[in-house]
């Protein structure tokens, strides 16, 4: 059964062919996701999902017209270059986040040797634009050398490149640049992808045994060591030791010794409890960690804070559904600092912690007891803090809050940690900054610390080692539907005008500026209905993983691996072409090794390892990857302690930071999803993400 989704769909119909792979994720140079168009822009010749709306497209036209380029065949050229800020991967085009370009990198080289380029035209495309336009005037030229990171036209003069330039080398070292595997230039065309570059689906999963508790959080030590953290849901943190692959060792943890037991400051109840645990990048010079959970006003003093049911998102707790047992607000969501300093002569070698809470870096009072969300992670790439919350799960209420902008439930959150707001400041929800980047910092309709919204609950997102701007979420969905995202600046995903790509409740977006066509909505690059993993039950709630980047199992490299919450299926879902931001996913068989270090028991007639229910996933600094079960915790190894094929599988001592030799070949077989309803009530062990 075949079936694939694309990052953006409409984006296949100019799919051309480059002659170089890349790393590049879909992002305009304000580095959100690029938009649908109802129709091509009348301009510039792009169409489907685009970095350019109509009134875009019109200045670019005023801007080309103004030019008043005499010769066609350089005026062609330059309205493609001016029209490249239209492209859906305008963002590495300008190199966005770097200094400011007027015109995008052109391709100075044919790429690396092994990009497939002695089958293409060697041909600087640069070089081409200085050959077609170098005596050709050009009133206020983009190509100016004042420009160079200034980013607008500053030369109202008529200029030919010649004038501006004194060789053909000096304007391609200035505006040229190469292609390969981490970068992108212009090419003179809309990009796209050598569609031979995918990754083939592996042949199954081996596992081994490590560790027999159940753990909710797993974080690897920051200061890159073979150690890591686990938590539970009650609120206890342990420091282990990660076995060498191979070694036939298991996890070295005393469960009888927490690193720190907060335990008694945390609500655990069925829906509630420790739900994240984030430790700051710079943990081992600063001992700062950080502990996401719930707590009970009742019973806890200093759980207060302001409900997520206000005036502000025209709700009125008063009129919000309780129950005997509690009241709504009655518990909160929190995101409290703590610290290892103090307990050894530096944080790294910390082994306990102290259990005092040193700040309270964020609260807030939640409208039920479901879909809240909670994990919390510090970006590799820009150091900041993200918050992940669930929409509140007042199903049928009407509050909307994912889609309201005044509302911080349902969406993505991203806040500064290291910079705190000055005394006195009401306007946020705790102790933090708003970095100045996030999309709604400057508006004063919006929550400043939103990155993103229209999430259900998302349950386990993660940024990819290698490409930090990979940051992707799984969403637990309501009736039919779990999906996979792609998280970007501003990125709105949908719920609950859509649940995944399905059409969920129209009603719910057509609040004020709200309607379904406004929210413009991304829809998951990955996903599957209920129906096609619980035929019996019909329920289904996902669990997010990561990107395979370990080369213990060089078949997985690469695909991102996530599974369902019942543990009788796990996918590896791979890049469409590779780095092309499409993705194509693949159920696959997972079994126990049979030297697994702990004893690994298996589905009755089945091969399938019996992992009970997939709470989580976790990675350690070797990029090895763990699936955190309600039966222990399981690390992936080598296909062949399971007697499945991968034809890349060499055992030697390479390092584990070394990425496997890129392959061609192989067939992906991907599946097509089904739907159905979902109900989770009847169990009693941690279903808080899938409520």
């Amino acid at each position: 059964m075949e079936g694939a989704f694309n990052f953006f769909s409409l984006f296949s119909l100019f799919l051309l062919v480059l002659p170089y792979p890349i790393s590049s994720l879909p992002l305009c140079t304000d580095l959100g996701a690029p938009f649908s168009t109802q129709k091509p822009l009348a301009f510039c010749p792009y169409s489907g999902n685009v970095c350019c709306d109509s009134a875009k497209d019109l200045q670019l036209q005023k801007q080309y017209e103004a030019m008043n380029i005499s010769d066609t065949a350089c005026a062609s050229t330059v309205k493609s270059i001016l029209c490249a800020t239209c492209d859906p991967f305008s963002a590495e085009l300008y190199r966005a986040g770097t200094r400011s370009r007027p015109v995008p990198v052109l391709c100075n080289s044919t790429g690396s040797a092994d990009s497939l380029v002695s089958k293409q035209a060697t041909t600087s495309y640069c070089s081409s634009v200085w050959d077609t336009c170098q005596d050709i005037s050009i009133i206020n030229s983009p190509f100016a050398p004042s420009l160079q990171g200034a980013g607008t036209s500053q030369n109202s003069s008529s200029s030919t490149l010649t004038d501006l330039w004194q060789s053909k080398s000096d304007f391609c070292d200035s505006f040229g640049g190469a292609s390969g595997d981490n970068s992108l230039c212009f090419q003179g065309k809309p990009v796209s992808f050598n569609k031979s570059e995918t990754l083939p689906a592996p042949k199954g999963m081996c596992l081994e045994k490590v560790g027999n508790a159940a753990y909710l959080n797993m974080v690897a030590h920051p200061d890159g060591s073979n150690r890591a953290f686990f938590s539970n849901q009650p609120g206890k943190i342990w420091l282990a030791k990660i076995p060498e692959q191979g070694s036939g060792e298991s996890l070295e943890l005393d469960e009888s010794s927490p690193f720190v037991d907060l335990t008694d400051q945390i609500h655990f109840d069925t829906s509630f409890g420790m739900m994240g645990m984030a430790f700051h990048p710079n943990f081992a010079q600063n001992g700062r960690f950080f502990a996401s959970f719930n707590c009970d006003k009742v019973s806890n003093p200093g759980c207060s804070a302001r409900c997520a049911c206000n005036s502000d998102v025209g709700c009125d707790p008063s009129k919000l559904p309780s129950s005997s047992a509690n009241a709504p607000c009655q518990y909160h969501m929190v995101v409290a600092e703590y610290s290892a300093n103090g307990t050894a002569s530096e944080p790294s070698q910390a082994e306990t912690a102290k259990p005092t809470e040193v700040r309270r870096i964020f609260t807030i009072g939640l409208p039920s007891s479901s879909s809240h969300g909670g994990q919390v992670l510090f970006s590799p790439a820009d150091k900041y803090m993200y918050i992940m919350t669930g929409d509140g799960g007042l199903k049928g209420e009407g509050h909307n809050f994912a889609q309201n902008k005044n509302s911080l439930l349902g969406k993505v959150m991203r806040i500064d940690v290291d910079n705190f707001p000055s005394e006195g400041n009401k306007d946020l929800w705790g102790n933090y900054s708003i970095p100045r980047d996030n999309p709604y910092s400057k508006d004063k309709e919006a929550q400043p610390e939103i990155w993103a919204e229209g999430l259900r609950n998302p349950w386990r997102c993660s940024f990819d080692v290698e490409r930090p701007s990979y940051f992707v979420c799984a969403d637990t969905g309501q009736d039919q539907y779990e999906e996979v995202d792609i998280i970007t600046k501003g990125g709105n995903y949908g719920w609950p005008a859509y649940e995944g790509p399905l059409l969920y409740d129209s009603k719910q977006s057509t609040s004020k500026n709200n309607t379904i066509d406004i929210i413009n909505p991304i829809f998951p690059v990955a996903g599957y209905s209920h129906s096609d993993v619980n035929k019996k039950e019909g329920s289904a709630a996902i669990s997010g993983g990561y990107f395979y980047r370990s080369t213990t199992d060089p078949c997985m490299y690469g695909s991102y691996v996530y599974a369902d919450l019942y543990a009788g299926n796990i996918w590896a879902a791979a890049e469409t072409p590779k780095n092309s931001g499409n993705f194509s996913a693949t159920s696959i068989p997972f079994s126990c090794a049979k030297d697994s270090p702990m004893n690994c028991s298996t589905v009755p007639n089945s091969r399938l390892a019996a992992l009970g229910y997939v709470f989580s996933f976790g990675q350690d600094n070797n990029k090895d990857v763990y699936i955190l079960t309600s039966t222990g915790v399981y690390r992936i190894v080598q296909p062949s302690r399971c007697d499945f094929t991968c034809s890349k599988e060499v055992k030697t001592s390479a390092s584990p930071n070394t990425p496997p030799p890129s392959s061609s070949n192989g067939h992906h077989i991907t599946i097509q999803f089904l739907f159905s309803k979902v109900s989770l009530i009847s169990i009693l062990v941690l279903v808080a993400f899938s409520l």
